[in-house]
């Protein structure tokens, strides 16, 4: 089984990785690696999937699958017995040895950080709304740290993400420099480039330190899933921890 390994000066301790969706067991049109139990798939060939990526991604536990909302919501791992897993949150962090954060997706940004001393991680799905709404920045104020890097995984890229005038109009609301990272399509149309938004957010942040897969998810359907590309689908992970 084959896997995204970030391109990224993280220390030796962080392990992360990123899922493609081939070599599983899922039925069309989840085929094949899905790893979301929330999108119509068969929920036993779902937990074959995610016993599959376990053993072949060498996890030291197995991942906190989250219920993903496009929030701004973020927890801290290990959960505390109070927490209930249906709350709706898009990225964990953590401190300690062998907790695996892991965040799903299917076009929308997966983002990794870690501290340059190898003491903290988080895995954060950034859609739109969530990236618009502030989750990156959030995740910065919950790790608390000067030295972060941050890696972005393979999502929709900037000549294949159409939005509507309204979303554009959302980011420049927040932060006028983003209408650069919107090109004219036409007829009220955008093409929005996600990873140039995500780095004008983090570089806002204090972040300067990011790194990119470069990896199309809509491009490039015969490896990853696309929401986008074709409606129903699977979704693919994103995944880091502290050896």
């Amino acid at each position: 089984m084959n896997f995204i390994i970030p391109n990224w000066p993280a220390a030796k301790n962080i392990k992360a990785l990123s899922t493609l969706r081939n070599d599983g067991v899922s039925q069309s049109p989840f085929d094949s690696f899905n790893l979301g139990a929330h999108v119509g798939d068969d929920v036993e060939l779902v937990e074959k999937n995610r016993t599959l990526l376990l053993n072949a991604g060498g996890l030291p536990s197995a991942p906190v699958w989250l219920n993903q909302t496009h929030s701004t919501n973020i927890i801290s791992l290990p959960l505390s017995p109070s927490y209930s897993f249906g709350d709706n949150v898009d990225g964990s962090f953590t401190t300690e040895k062998n907790q695996v954060c892991c965040v799903m997706t299917a076009d929308c940004l997966p983002v990794l950080f870690c501290d340059k001393a190898g003491s903290k991680v988080a895995a954060v799905h950034a859609g739109w709304r969530g990236l618009c709404d502030g989750i990156l920045e959030q995740t910065v104020e919950a790790l608390d740290c000067s030295e972060l890097m941050v890696w972005i995984g393979p999502a929709i890229g900037f000549d294949s993400f159409e939005v509507g005038d309204e979303v554009k109009q959302q980011f420049m609301a927040v932060d006028a420099q983003a209408e650069v990272a919107f090109s004219i399509k036409g007829s009220g149309k955008w093409l929005a480039d996600m990873n140039l938004l995500a780095t004008q957010r983090l570089n806002r942040a204090g972040i300067v330190d990011i790194y990119y897969s470069n990896l199309c998810t809509y491009q490039n359907n015969q490896d990853f899933f696309s929401y986008r590309k074709e409606g129903q689908t699977g979704r693919q992970a994103t995944l880091i921890w502290l050896e």
